[in-house]
Order: C-alpha cells, then structure tokens, then sequence
C-alpha cells in the first residue's frame, strides 16, 4: 500500500545489521510491546525521525495497562495508528492527540446462495485465550442436532487445552466441526457460504475477520467489547454479551431461516453490515496511511 511513494522494506526487528537500513527516514512498528525493543532503539538512534506504532488488541486492552515496555512504546512514537473506532479511548489521555484511526481493508466479494434448510455459521481464529473459544463450546451444548444449526470452527489449536475441549465438542456434538487452520482461500469461501459470522472474543484491536465477513455479505454475531463495536458500529443490532453463550444460542435460533421471522432479521443484520462495508475498502486504508505518513516532513523520498 506505500509501495507507490515510499521506498518500503519489511523487517523483523531493528536494527538489522544490514547498513542501508539504518538509513530509512522513519519506522513503522506492529504491535507496542512485541516491537518494543526496535521502537526504543529507533526512538534513541533518531530521536526526529519518523516513528508510527500501530496497536493491536492485546496492546490496548491489556498490555498499555501493565506493561512498562509498551507504555514505552507510546511514549516515544510520534503517531499511534488504532485499527477500530473505539481504540483511542482506551490510550491515556496525554498521547491521544498522536492517534490516528486506519481500518483494515479487503476486496468486496459477492455473497454466495444459501440455503433455507439450516443455518450455517461459522467462528473463525485461532484457539488462543483472548478469542474465548469456550463460548462458542458451551452454546454447542445448549443446540440439540436436530435443530438444524450447523457450525464450523476455523483456526489452529494454540493453546493445546482449547484444542482438546474442541475435539471433544466436536465428538459429542455432530452439529459442530472443528476444522483446524485452513489457506485464506478456504477460510473465505467458508465465510462467503455461512449464514452468520461467530466471534466470541473477549478482546479485539480490530477483527480482520469481521470485516472480511462484512465484504462478503456475511453478518456477524459478536461479543459486545470496545474493539467489536469500533468495527461493526454503535446501533448494531448482532452483539451478544461477553461470554453469555445462552444469549448468543438465542441470536442463532432466532435468525434461523427455518422460522418465519428468520430470514427478516438476518436481512437486517445483512442491510446493518453493508452500511459499513465502505469503511474496509483498500484505497480507502491505503490513503489513509499515506496522508498518516505526509504529516511528516521526510528528508527524501
């Protein structure tokens, strides 16, 4: 996306050892606390230079919080990129004016048909804590099979004991398949052909899953936390509280195409999601990071 006007190159940390480097004019950083230590060696060396954090959801919902290392990491950036619209809020006051909004972008799709047999939905992320899987387990136990909800599970097993509790979850309940990780191609077409998006997360920077689902006619049901309703919106009508898997199964039953009521509220949430689908478009991110970056007076291009 700034390969057009900047000269761009993409390391794992700096400095590099590699001398050309050590010249570039400014540095972008992922993540406050797993860059720490190149933020702060950049911020010492060039202490003028350009230097841009983007944060993620564990930065802002927990790391900011407790960590010396990323409150550092605010401290020395000259601009702090939040990937959702409710992410300043959560950055101490003194360094909100350095905050600069850029959503995550994908290509639109088109949705594909669907049947009215059964509801399909699908969660997709890895099993890790911060995802909170066990949501979704649990709202399995509370669907009998014959209720025609079928959901699949996308995502590699990171915490080996949430691996275990999905694959019992899949042996007891046959409406529920834990499919492990799969290529971006697969996990789009699984998206494209479910009926909803599940994402139980108990905290998020800014999903790219969710605006994956919303670029291709998707609606979401979602855990109602800050970096949900930056993605999807204040009025959104699909939140379920977090962790409340007894609340979530009554969203599924109730947009279920079976029942008469089904297909209206889901076109709902479908008509909800569109309205926002233009914030995810990529020149829409793309400008937005280089007029981030033309604040900045470069010494060269």
């Amino acid at each position: 996306m700034l390969a057009g006007v900047f000269q761009v190159h993409l390391v794992k940390s700096w400095p590099t050892g590699e001398p050309h480097l050590d010249r570039c004019d400014g540095l972008v950083a992922l993540h406050a606390k797993r860059s720490a230590q190149s933020i702060e060696a950049w911020s010492r060396t060039f202490p003028d230079k350009p230097l841009v954090v983007a944060l993620t959801g564990t930065d802002l919902y927990r790391d900011i919080h407790q960590d010396g290392a990323a409150q550092n990491s605010l401290k020395f950036a000259h601009r702090l990129i939040v990937l959702q619209e409710h992410g300043s809020f959560e950055l101490p006051l003194q360094w909100r004016n350095k905050c600069r909004l850029v959503f995550q972008s994908t290509p639109r799709r088109s949705a594909r048909p669907k049947t009215s047999r059964h509801l399909r939905a699908v969660m997709v992320g890895h099993l890790r804590d911060e995802k909170w899987p066990q949501v979704l387990f649990q709202a399995c136990r509370q669907i009998t099979p014959d209720e025609g909800i079928l959901i699949d599970h996308i995502g590699h097993a990171l915490d080996p004991e949430l691996g275990d509790m999905a694959a019992q979850t899949a042996r007891e309940c046959p409406h529920y398949r834990w499919l492990g990780g799969l290529t971006h191609p697969q996990v789009k077409g699984h998206i494209q052909r479910a009926h909803v998006l599940v994402h139980t997360s108990r905290i998020e920077g800014g999903a790219h899953v969710i605006l994956e689902a919303i670029c291709s006619g998707t609606p979401v049901l979602a855990s109602k936390i800050p970096g949900n309703i930056g993605m999807l919106g204040s009025d959104y009508a699909g939140y379920f509280k977090p962790g409340d898997s007894a609340q979530l199964v009554a969203m599924l039953r109730e947009v279920h195409p079976r029942i008469k009521s089904g297909a209206p509220r889901l076109q709902a949430l479908e008509t909800q999601c569109d309205a926002r689908a233009h914030l995810f478009e990529p020149r829409r991110e793309q400008s937005a990071l280089i007029d981030l970056l033309n604040e900045f007076n470069w010494t060269s291009r």
